[in-house]
């Protein structure tokens, strides 16, 4: 059987061929011309896989430290897949933003591109999506026969999205991608072409096949009910946590920092309100940029600027994690988001951002934090120096083990710290800072309320519908009224909560989960507590869920 690091670097060998997709997206070399079995077969399989290494694990006893958390994280994380499975939330998943259809698309955008082979690789799986797209279909309907169904309005959402990428006016995206390899390797052409017009094709009916058969069969209600939506609490956060509690304290953590935001626009525009401040750093012609082009440019420099101030000062960051890329997305759906490195480096870290259609002009105030957020001393440091730690991490930890709240809390209480290491003195900046934790905070009343159709509370701080029970209607009206958000940005948000329940709130309860492991070591190690160390330390961890990590941490 060997070792708990044994069972979990076979895992990796043993996942990598079921799953090519996450393959390439952990950057494990050999599988870029495929794509993964998505028939109800194919989820089995992977289910089959957790299943078998569940029961190693569970045989195992550990000998140290570092195999005790490696095998909680292991449980923790594959436990919770096994249970989501069975639940049919896997198979009958379709969001606007995570589902098995974008990882389709989007597993294209981290192949390497240079080379013959690369093309070939990229021709072979645009070959492989008619196929993939047909076995999703499958599984769906197959899903939906059982009584595990998304919601109808999210799957409309869906096909709105296939028909986007499609469109030749629009994104164009597999002719595009295409045409782009091809110009480079003219033998391979005509197959690119070939290929990309299926995928293309395939995706315009998978789009009509979400219209006309999946969405008739839909859940009328968006909400997911208590039950759904504590499993999926549950393995977004890697934590079990009071519901009631979490949106109660969510009213508390907005009114908080709108509080603190008033405080900072009056230093921008004295005894004038948020808005107020918010108008004056729009109009600064020092804060606008305008292209997209440009405003990749902007976060670049500034993302290779952060690396060099903070390395050595606050944080020891590795060679490999150094370089970090800056990149535009070929899709216009509107979401930043970031992409780790491959496993021998290679491909490095990336931030992307999806610019929706139309938008041409940046307010630099805004995005400062979101550098912070996407690269250092956010998701590109915490992600990449996990990889780099062979000598601590087994093959699991580094590249497969993933918790959005430990991961995305750890990118937001990120830019809180940058706050606090004096980078956001400039009172724009800060007040960016701000605004993006409020909208955070936001989330976490919003997507708990209407998943629950909790009551809202007749005493809230802002005087908003009290007693109404949450709609999302009501929860569009108060992401309008707290969130600085472009309208169509805004609406891709209430979609993404109404298709992914209990993600959006892993930011927030994740900070505060940080925060929390932070004062309790402080106070703990007394004067022996060390910022620095504690950083260094907690991310040697790897990607914990936040039960585990808090255990871990409290062993240190």
């Amino acid at each position: 059987m060997g070792s708990i690091d044994d069972i979990a670097n076979r895992y990796v060998e043993q996942w990598a061929p079921l799953d090519p997709i996450g393959a390439t997206f952990v950057g494990v070399a050999g599988h870029d011309d495929q794509l993964t079995d998505l028939s109800p077969e194919g989820f089995a399989a992977l289910a089959d896989l957790d299943r078998r290494t569940l029961a190693e694990l569970n045989a195992q006893t550990p000998a140290t430290e570092a195999e005790r958390v490696a095998q909680e994280a292991m449980q923790e994380r594959l436990g919770l897949a096994l249970e989501r499975f069975e639940a049919g939330d896997i198979t009958s998943d379709v969001n606007v933003i995570s589902s098995p259809l974008h990882g389709v698309r989007s597993s294209f955008d981290l192949m390497p591109t240079e080379g013959e082979q690369a093309a070939a690789n990229i021709s072979a799986r645009l070959a492989a999506v008619p196929q993939a797209l047909a076995q999703w279909q499958r599984t769906l309907l197959h899903e939906a026969q059982r009584g595990n169904v998304a919601p109808a309005k999210q799957i409309i959402e869906v096909a709105k999205q296939c028909e986007v990428w499609a469109d030749l006016e629009g994104d164009n995206f597999y002719p595009d991608l295409a045409a782009r390899i091809g110009a480079d390797n003219p033998a391979l052409a005509a197959d690119l072409a070939r290929n990309a017009e299926a995928a293309r094709a395939a995706t315009v009916a998978t789009g009509e096949f979400l219209r006309r058969e999946l969405a008739p069969l839909g859940r009328p209600k968006e909400a997911a009910g208590r039950e759904r939506y504590q499993l999926a609490s549950r393995y977004f956060l890697g934590a079990t946590v009071d519901l009631d509690e979490a949106y109660r304290w969510g009213f508390e953590e907005l009114a908080r920092l709108e509080t603190e935001m008033r405080a900072v626009a009056d230093k921008i525009v004295p005894d004038g309100s948020i808005d107020d401040a918010v108008a004056a750093l729009d109009a600064d012609p020092a804060r606008t940029i305008h292209g997209k082009e440009a405003f990749r440019d902007w976060m670049q420099e500034l993302a290779d600027a952060t690396v060099r101030e903070l390395n050595g000062r606050h944080f020891d960051i590795p060679p490999q994690v150094q370089p970090i890329e800056c990149m535009l997305a070929p899709t216009s759906d509107g979401g930043i988001y970031y992409t780790g490195p491959s496993e021998d480096f290679s491909r490095p870290g990336r931030m992307w951002w999806a610019v929706p259609q139309g938008i041409n002009s940046f307010s630099t105030w805004r995005e400062v934090t979101t550098v912070y957020h996407e690269g250092v001393p956010g998701h590109h440091l915490q992600i990449g120096q996990t990889y780099v730690r062979a000598e601590l991490l087994n093959r699991w930890r580094r590249i497969l083990a993933w918790s959005s709240g430990h991961g995305e809390g750890w990118a937001l209480y990120a830019e809180r710290l940058m706050d606090e290491l004096g980078y956001l003195s400039d009172p724009g900046d800060k007040l960016g800072m701000l605004d993006g934790q409020a909208f955070r905070a936001t989330r976490v009343i919003v997507d708990i309320g209407m998943h629950l159709e909790l009551e809202i509370p007749r005493d809230n701080p802002f005087g908003f519908a009290p007693g109404e029970r949450w709609t999302p209607e009501l929860g569009w009206e108060f992401l309008r009224a707290h969130c600085r958000v472009e309208e169509k940005s805004l609406r891709f948000e209430l979609n993404r909560y109404l298709g992914w329940p209990g993600q959006a709130p892993s930011y927030k309860l994740g900070e505060r989960a940080w925060l929390a492991a932070r004062d309790e070591a402080r106070a703990r190690k007394g004067a022996d507590f060390d910022l620095k160390a504690f950083h260094r330390d907690a991310l040697n961890l790897g990607s914990l869920g936040l039960d585990p990590l808090r255990a871990a941490l409290a062993r240190l």
